[in-house]
């Protein structure tokens, strides 16, 4: 391990390793408001978890709003992509438009992450929340005042700049402050949330379609404003939680660092303790890298130049394409345009409005299910199965669809929608939750903010990119769009089972070794992980020995004692 001397201002602070049983005193520097002097343990993770399911559920509702706000017959009007017919529904003749209007949002997201990438790994976590929620009010507020197509684009590319900010850095904050057996579950309660905003939106949007029997403007521009209510929530409570220890340690700020470690685990045992040495000597081999092979920027992650052994490109791919499938099995479509999914196996524009509402119920209830299974079965079976099962719903959904335009029955459009509301369950839990928490694993400590960035913008690019087609897919083929995703979700499981390693139970310092090699296979990934942890060990054995001889006591007594 190198010392933090050796770094010069990039470890200032003491990154000792004299730390004993004692009590970690509070630093100066934490305020006297955090959380974090109050509660400890699981209780101040529950904490933490609540916040973070405060944003989660903002994304959520900016996303199922996106629905009730395109069936809203003034909206139509107003944005010049359709008519109102004689049944005073909505009618859609420039699909091309309505999708542009939806997909900005997600071009602006991708912009976002890489702001919230910067924000996140050089100001902190803290600061990265605030700095998306300012994004994000300020996009909200413009957009619920929108007059026409220009100004609810910008209005809409700012609020997915917001967006992107917190889908980058709150994933990553969570991540780091839960303990490694518990990853997995702190993330999958966030995204029950995330499907609980989907649902407030859904069910807003039904309730606001009998006011003027749907024509009033409040429909659309009330549902978008009352987003601000979650962000101002964020702006102004985030300020009283802890900020990551690992940041921390990035920071050079070692004596926060520990306090908080040892804060969030409730003790000071000697688990903490080995936890907070290994976090220090990971990132003292990352600063040891960057000095050989220069600093690590979007650039570098995307080229491939100058990182060599850390594999770094490979793992930003790997992460952008998980979430570009991720929404190519079909959610996407599912998210945003449900209403005309369910018109299509045969319902009144009302009738699809309310079935969606009850859909995304079935959604939240299902995203609980990833809380109990996620760190239990690992992220690889999860998604295995997500994808059977998902193809099966989808397929089931298209051609029963079609049967039902061709008049075969009433029947067939009950089991587009039955098949639907199946997809939409096995998605939620397992899909959902395993991309956003692979994100946050996988990268170094310096750059895991960026790293995760890149995750948001395989999820723009995979959103907007379906959206954007979504409405030219079901004019030109219609229920035979579902079939499509269907293949798409079968044609994960090569990928999954061939390039992306099993990160379940491992600690973020160790999932190092399953990424810094040359062979981009999961079973050589497995391999070099073994090797190396064993390696790691032996080294830390022999340290404890070298320890007890220096000391004078006998290392027989010290053996036969661990044992």
């Amino acid at each position: 391990m190198t010392t933090q001397r050796e770094h010069g201002e990039k470890l200032k602070g003491g990154a000792d390793e004299g730390w004993d049983d004692r009590v970690i005193p509070c630093p100066d520097s934490i305020s006297k408001f955090n959380i974090a002097r109050r509660f400890e343990g699981r209780v101040l993770r529950t904490w933490i978890i609540v916040l973070a399911c405060v944003s989660f559920c903002f994304f959520g509702y900016d996303q199922g709003m996106t629905a009730g706000v395109n069936a809203s017959n003034h909206y139509v009007k107003l944005m010049g992509y359709g008519y109102i017919d004689e049944k005073n529904e909505p009618q859609v003749t420039d699909g091309l438009l309505e999708g542009g209007i939806v997909a900005i949002y997600y071009f602006g997201a991708l912009l976002g992450c890489l702001l919230g990438g910067w924000a996140g790994d050089k100001y902190g976590r803290i600061w990265g929340v605030a700095f998306g929620s300012v994004w994000g009010i300020i996009g909200a507020a413009l957009q619920a005042s929108s007059m026409n197509v220009p100004w609810m684009c910008m209005s809409r590319l700012i609020n997915g700049v917001g967006t992107g900010i917190l889908n980058a850095v709150v994933p990553v904050w969570a991540t780091e402050v839960a303990d490694h057996s518990s990853r997995g579950q702190m993330i999958a309660i966030e995204f029950s949330s995330n499907i609980f905003g989907v649902v407030i939106a859904y069910w807003l949007a039904y309730g606001l379609s009998f006011i003027d029997e749907g024509n009033s403007q409040i429909r659309w521009r009330f549902p978008i404003a009352f987003q601000i209510i979650p962000l101002i929530v964020l702006l102004l409570v985030v300020w009283f939680f802890p900020e990551s220890p690992r940041w921390l340690v990035k920071d050079g700020r070692h004596d926060e660092a520990k306090w908080v470690l040892t804060r969030l685990r409730g003790n000071n045992s000697k688990e903490t303790q080995k936890e907070y040495r290994d976090i220090v000597e990971s990132f003292d081999d990352e600063v040891k890298f960057i000095q050989k092979n220069g600093p690590t920027n979007y650039w570098t992650m995307v080229s491939g130049t100058g990182k060599g052994g850390m594999h770094i490109t490979r793992r930003t791919y790997l992460i952008i394409w998980l979430q570009v499938i991720q929404e190519w099995v079909g959610v996407a479509g599912v998210t945003v345009y449900a209403p005309v999914i369910f018109r299509n196996a045969g319902m009144s524009a009302n009738q699809a409005n309310l079935i969606s509402g009850i859909n995304n119920i079935t959604y939240t209830i299902s995203t609980l299910i990833p809380v109990f299974i996620l760190d239990k079965y690992g992220r690889r079976t999860i998604l295995y199965w997500g994808a059977v099962l998902q193809a099966i719903a989808m397929a089931v959904a298209g051609f029963c669809s079609k049967a039902n335009d061709n008049g075969q029955g009433v029947g067939y459009g009950h089991a587009a929608t039955a098949a639907v509301f199946c997809f939409t369950f096995c998605f939620g839990a397992t899909w959902l939750c395993v991309p956003w928490v692979y994100q946050t694993e996988i990268f170094p400590l310096e750059i895991r903010v960026k790293g995760a960035s890149f995750g948001v913008i395989g999820w723009a690019i995979g959103n907007g990119w379906l959206t954007l087609l979504c409405p030219i897919m079901f004019q030109s083929i219609g229920p035979y769009t579902l079939v499509v995703f269907a293949v798409c979700s079968i044609l994960t499981i090569p990928q999954v089972w061939a390039l992306y390693p099993e990160t379940n139970l491992r600690k973020l310092e160790d999932i190092e070794y399953l990424f810094n090699i040359a062979s981009p296979w999961n079973w050589d990934a497995e391999t070099n992980y073994k090797a190396r942890m064993a390696e790691k060990e032996a080294n830390r054995a022999a340290e404890e020995i070298e320890g007890v001889l220096k000391s004078g006591v006998d290392v027989h007594q010290v053996v036969s004692k661990e044992d």
